[in-house]
């Protein structure tokens, strides 16, 4: 890593940018305190990614995995199961109580 003041980065830049693009970083200083850094960038991929990536761990997808879900997962799903935190699902007093106060504009 380079640390250098403001003047010698202005005086000597190219210097400076041929030793980012060999990989060094250069930290430009202003009365030693540092203010700001240079990296190179990213190089961005020639090639596109390659799909399956882990094809070659050895992991299958088992069978079961395709099997349809049970029905009372699938009603869960669905929203179709009673609401398990009221006792009585019929009974709606406490969701008209957590309901704020309807605002009426005159």
């Amino acid at each position: 890593m380079l640390n250098i003041n403001i003047h010698e980065a202005k005086a000597k830049l190219s210097e400076y940018l041929a030793a980012v693009e060999a990989g060094e970083t250069v930290v430009i200083c202003r009365r030693n305190v540092p203010v700001a850094e240079i990296v190179r960038l990213r190089q961005p991929r020639r090639e596109p990614r390659p799909v399956g990536l882990a094809c070659d761990a050895g992991y299958e997808i088992p069978e079961s995995f395709f099997e349809p879900l049970p029905d009372d997962l699938l009603k869960a799903f669905n929203g179709e199961l009673p609401d398990p935190l009221l006792d009585d699902p019929g009974d709606t007093t406490e969701l008209q109580a957590a309901q704020p106060a309807a605002v009426y504009k005159k």
